[in-house]
């Protein structure tokens, strides 16, 4: 059984370079009556794997919608690399495409090709005319090959994406944020419906950009053994509530919030998601 370690909250007040993400008593509604997330603190360090699990309708997804600027908050103070995440912050639009942000429904066209949908990763560093026409320097094409490989679709990429299997419509997915040349990695149950295998699959290609490329990847999951198996720290919402967040560090769960929960609850969480 592994046992839960106490450790001090650190203190939000404290700026550090190493911090990318951070919230402060961020709450937000979609209808100005009920909260969908309330009274959220979180600070994620740069570089770094980070999860968030719960179940559905727990306020995982709007957490990512915060970051990404498609929802501001009703009050608190939100920092993406020291900026205000606004879609009319003039400053965080130009740092917009410095986020790569993959939507449950994976937001691919399916009627192009896998190489095509990659280039669109391409578009914010065009100009106007070669954006209007979808006219991609051979620069870029070089790089959206290189990255087709890194993914493992070489020899799909003049494949429609609709003729695809849906791990491999999760590759095209991350392989178009990365051609963002992104810092922070948003993905929103990256690997929900796939099988165990594919689901390890996609995780270990994740982990393997992520490395290479210095990434922040802040993934959404339901999974809680697959979240700790490749986050650095677990974060759990339930009810629009981060009651916990959690790590593993060697053969111990660490708690690095304290919450309501104790430490039987939190194996039970863990248990139930290992059986699923």
């Amino acid at each position: 059984m592994k046992q839960i370690q106490m450790t001090q909250n650190p203190s939000f007040s404290l700026i550090s370079t190493n911090k990318i993400i951070q919230m402060s008593d961020v709450s937000t509604s979609y209808d100005s009556k009920n909260f969908a997330l309330e009274k959220i603190n979180l600070s994620i360090d740069r570089g770094t794997n980070y999860a968030i699990v719960g179940q559905s309708g727990s306020g995982k997804s709007t957490l990512l919608k915060l970051m990404n600027g498609m929802m501001v908050p009703s009050s608190g103070v939100i920092k993406i690399d020291y900026t205000t995440p606004d879609m009319n912050n003039k400053k965080f639009k130009k740092m917009m495409h410095t986020i790569g942000y993959i939507p449950q429904s994976l937001g691919l066209v399916k009627n192009i090709t896998v190489l095509d949908n990659i280039l669109i990763g391409s578009l914010p560093r065009l100009n106007k005319i070669q954006s209007f026409l979808k006219k991609f320097p051979e620069h870029e094409i070089i790089e959206a090959k290189r990255i087709i490989s890194l993914v493992g679709l070489t020899g799909k990429e003049n494949r429609k994406t609709y003729m695809l299997s849906g791990g491999e419509k999760r590759r095209v997915a991350i392989a178009r944020a990365l051609m963002q040349k992104p810092t922070i990695l948003l993905a929103d149950e990256i690997v929900s419906e796939l099988d165990h295998v594919t689901a390890k699959e996609i995780m270990d290609l994740v982990a393997d950009a992520q490395k290479q490329m210095n990434l922040t990847a802040i993934m959404v999951h339901h999974d809680m053994q697959l979240a700790l198996e490749y986050a650095n720290r677990v974060a759990v919402i339930k009810e629009g509530h981060k009651i916990l967040e959690i790590g593993v560090e060697g053969d111990t769960i660490v708690d690095f919030q304290t919450g309501d929960m104790t430490t039987e609850e939190i194996m039970e969480m863990y248990d139930d998601d290992t059986k699923k």
